[in-house]
């Protein structure tokens, strides 16, 4: 594979399907180092990862124009030229064709296979592309939902019910991202020589700025609340996972310092490894998760 094909699929960009696996961080099965659904949740992960990688290149391929108008996106493979339309469209096909038989490999549980849960993904990622990123506020609930997909089939994939309150914050803080990501764009619209984006010339600072703050404060109270949940402590024997709180609450504010001070937050996975503090608050978090949950292991 040549390394603009690489660059094209945005690895870095995995770091997104990470939420795949979150339903077997907070279970059992995954405490427990359960191997079949360890397995199960690394081949969900990777066909998403595939999946996802699918749809960049899709998009990619819808909007080169327009990203040859911006700053940083003009120099993106496909915009750029040095990968060519005919390669990143064979290019798409296969990797496609790999998720879905990835995710073939997941056993199915009650009788539905597992990949039902990339090709809604892709459908919806389909429907953003050639219509649903048009039409305002749709096309960053379009993004959330995608993230929301990635928790619910983690949970598929080995067989456990996914929190209500963990889905919500899902949606919630991915919600939160993608108007950051907006009001990013927002702020180079200047540096690109006009708009950049179908939905651009309907936003506003003050309008994102109404939506950013909410949407922060949802994601905190939804993960707080998971925390604390009846159904969190007896399914973990702890109601500990409360401590993690001002870990999730520093990386919200953080992040929100990041977008208004700093004019960053539109690419979230490629600054959660820029940015220190946000990416010690990160492993702060996942340490204590695991210290939390291997306590509550112990004593139950």
């Amino acid at each position: 594979m040549t390394l603009p094909a690489l660059q094209a699929m945005r690895p870095h960009q995995w770091v997104k399907n990470l939420l795949v696996l979150a339903p077997l961080a907070f279970t059992a099965k995954g405490l427990k180092l359960d191997g079949a659904a360890w397995t199960a949740a690394a081949l969900a992960f990777a066909a998403f990862c595939l999946a996802a990688s699918s749809i960049y290149l899709l998009n990619d391929l819808v909007d080169r124009a327009e990203d040859a108008l911006h700053p940083r996106k003009r120099l993106r493979p496909i915009a750029s030229g040095r990968l060519g339309v005919g390669a990143a469209r064979a290019q798409l096909l296969a990797q496609s064709a790999a998720a879905f038989w990835i995710a073939s490999l997941v056993p199915p549980h009650d009788g539905v296979p597992f990949v039902v849960w990339p090709a809604a993904y892709l459908l919806l990622n389909l429907l953003y592309s050639f219509w649903l990123k048009r039409l305002v506020v749709v096309d960053c609930m379009c993004i959330a939902l995608g993230f929301q997909l990635r928790v619910m089939a983690g949970a598929a994939a080995i067989d456990v019910r996914a929190s209500h309150w963990l889905i919500l914050c899902t949606f919630f803080f991915a919600l939160f991202l993608a108007f950051c990501k907006r009001y990013e764009e927002l702020g180079r619209q200047a540096e690109a020589g006009g708009r950049t984006r179908a939905t651009m010339a309907e936003y506003t600072d003050s309008f994102l700025s109404m939506m950013i703050g909410p949407l922060a404060a949802l994601s905190i109270l939804t993960y707080a609340l998971y925390t604390v949940s009846p159904e969190t402590v007896k399914v973990h024997g702890t109601d500990k996972l409360m401590f993690t709180v001002p870990f999730v609450t520093y990386g919200v504010f953080r992040y929100l310092f990041l977008v208004y001070r700093r004019s960053e937050g539109g690419d979230p996975a490629s600054l959660l490894f820029r940015d220190a503090p946000l990416l010690v608050s990160g492993v702060g978090y996942a340490a204590l998760v695991v210290v939390v949950l291997r306590a509550a292991g112990a004593h139950g």
